[in-house]
């Protein structure tokens, strides 16, 4: 798994319309975080402010992320006014979404921190699970609470996660993984069944049981997210993974950054046993090695693939200075 990327993720009863509103409002991170703090506000979506992590005050500016199937946002920090280092995209899933056609009401709330190896403490390291999953609760509390409930409601799926990092640009990334008919390349229990189209097709899975997979891309401006769904037509059985492509010039803050990482986001029912699909995550994370070793062949960079699964700068010399 990338070490330098973190997820927390948990269901929350309450409406996503409600969980986004209140995630855009800066101000509420006084209630739930362990120490952010807002001190003034500088701009409608920016407010200067503590930082649980740090001694120093951090600027904090939030941007909205809205399309038709699901919604979210992106927190940036940073020491100075609109030169943030720090970015932690949020994205909210509808039950709906997870599972067509279900009667769960809810939000499953998805939060996604990368910590620059440039710039990371051990304290930051050491501490940042830890932080971010107790600030989860509490957020989770605070809404449910606001809803009327008084103890945490369970719902009916766990995210789970796969991340790795591409030592390739993020143009041919994207173009590479946007197109089903590369697809049987990589996904190694799959085999076409038929013509593929370049956004859908049908397969036959492990047990030659028939998959429709279809792909949708959304373009975030800085970073992508292509989202990967396949359905089984015998038992109307849809199991969906966004999959977030972003650059690390983008998710590190820094321009010299090269490559990008990729963060699969799965979701995986608590009450029953799967029999069809991925059964474990590491189905994808099997896949996710295929992508990397054939995307960073593509892009000429063939040693890359033996460092391992996490970014690495390139003057790591100075990480040490740093730390």
């Amino acid at each position: 798994m990338e070490e330098n990327t973190f997820a927390t993720s948990a269901y929350i009863a309450t409406s996503p319309e409600t969980a986004f509103d209140y995630l855009c409002s800066l101000e509420n991170l006084d209630h739930w975080t362990l120490y952010s703090r807002m001190i003034e506000k500088i701009d409608e979506d920016t407010w200067l402010g503590t930082a649980s992590g740090y001694h120093d005050n951090l600027y904090y500016h939030v941007k909205r992320i809205e399309n038709p199937f699901f919604r979210g946002i992106e927190w940036h920090c940073g020491l100075e006014y609109k030169k943030y280092f720090q970015v932690y995209p949020v994205f909210l899933f509808a039950p709906e979404y997870i599972e067509p056609g279900t009667t769960e009401s809810g939000v499953y709330f998805h939060w996604l921190s990368f910590v620059d190896p440039k710039r990371r403490s051990p304290m930051i390291m050491q501490g940042i699970e830890t932080v971010h999953t107790s600030e989860c609760r509490s957020l989770k509390a605070i809404l449910e609470r606001n809803a009327g409930m008084t103890e945490a409601a369970r719902g009916g799926y766990r995210i789970d996660t796969d991340t790795i990092y591409v030592d390739a640009p993020i143009e041919l990334g994207f173009e590479y993984l946007q197109d089903l008919r590369n697809m049987e390349d990589w996904a190694h229990f799959l085999r076409a069944d038929g013509e593929i189209a370049p956004d859908s097709g049908s397969f036959l899975d492990e047990y030659n049981q028939k998959v429709e997979v279809s792909l949708r891309t959304y373009d975030f401006n800085s970073y992508y997210l292509i989202e990967q769904n396949f359905y089984y037509p015998d038992d109307d059985f849809t199991q969906r993974c966004p999959t977030v492509i972003i650059p690390c010039s983008y998710a590190f803050g820094d321009p010299n950054a090269k490559g990008f990482i990729q963060h699969r986001i799965t979701f995986w029912p608590l009450h029953q046993s799967l029999r069809r699909g991925k059964l474990q995550i590491q189905d994808y994370g099997a896949e996710s090695m295929n992508i990397k070793r054939l995307l960073e062949a593509k892009a000429g960079n063939t040693e890359t693939f033996a460092q391992g699964m996490s970014y690495k700068p390139a003057d790591s010399d100075a990480i040490a200075a740093f730390v």
